[in-house]
């Protein structure tokens, strides 16, 4: 007995996974990811700017090494985001 046909695509379910194209193997970001890509941008910013309040209670030099310790968490953050979005391009 022959078996019913269900149409195009029906046997899509029934493909080989090693048969795949290199695109269809590209990961997809999931929520953990984003959620790793926030935890480290907010980590990175809060890290430099609070080492920067620190060095510069510590140091009497008010607001400069709060703007580099900004400036060198936007850097990181930048820097992190752009590692992490690579992975799924």
């Amino acid at each position: 007995m022959d078996e019913p046909h269900l149409g195009p695509g029906a046997d899509d379910q029934q493909r080989d996974p090693s048969a795949a194209t290199p695109s269809d193997r590209r990961l997809s970001p999931g929520a953990t990811a984003f959620l790793g890509l926030g935890l480290s941008i907010g980590l990175c910013f809060a890290l430099m700017v609070g080492l920067g309040v620190l060095l510069d209670g510590w140091l009497g030099t008010s607001p400069i090494l709060l703007l580099v310790g900004l400036g060198l968490g936007t850097v990181l953050a930048v820097l992190m985001a752009v590692a992490t979005v690579r992975k799924y391009l």
